[in-house]
């Protein structure tokens, strides 16, 4: 039996390995004049960091099998490939949308409210990346 925890966490460090050390191929910098490496590598040794934890705190609980449900993988794959379709065709509210309420059906249970106020979150953020950013992103 694969311990569920364990694998979580190694999945996490080796994630965070692959972004940190394709990180050092750019320039770091300085925390007082940082480079493009800089973000990614801090990013990269968090992720790595909560991943050991998460695997050296599955010997300390009780171990959970893995298993895989290949409806839910799916369920999470089409939102994620809808969003960036409708995103590219329609606009990004639509796609932000799509993806929370497909992406949803993957869960135990459906909440109606719940999806809309991600949904709505998630809008907001876009929005405020928008305008605080000045990223171009097509939101209607």
């Amino acid at each position: 039996m694969i311990n569920r925890n364990l694998a979580q966490g190694v999945f996490l460090m080796a994630v965070a390995l692959v972004f940190g050390l394709e990180s050092l191929r750019y320039q770091t910098g300085t925390f007082a004049r940082a480079g493009p490496g800089l973000f990614p590598l801090m990013v990269g040794s968090i992720v790595f960091t909560l991943g050991a934890v998460i695997a050296l705190r599955s010997f300390l609980i009780e171990r959970e099998a893995l298993t895989f449900n290949f409806r839910n993988i799916g369920l999470v794959m089409l939102s994620l490939i809808g969003f960036a379709l409708i995103s590219h065709f329609l606009n990004m509210t639509a796609g932000i949308v799509f993806m929370v309420f497909c992406s949803s059906l993957a869960g135990a249970t459906f909440s109606l409210k719940r999806n809309i106020i991600i949904s709505c979150g998630l809008v907001a953020i876009a929005f405020a990346l928008q305008e605080l950013l000045g990223l171009q992103l097509r939101l209607y």
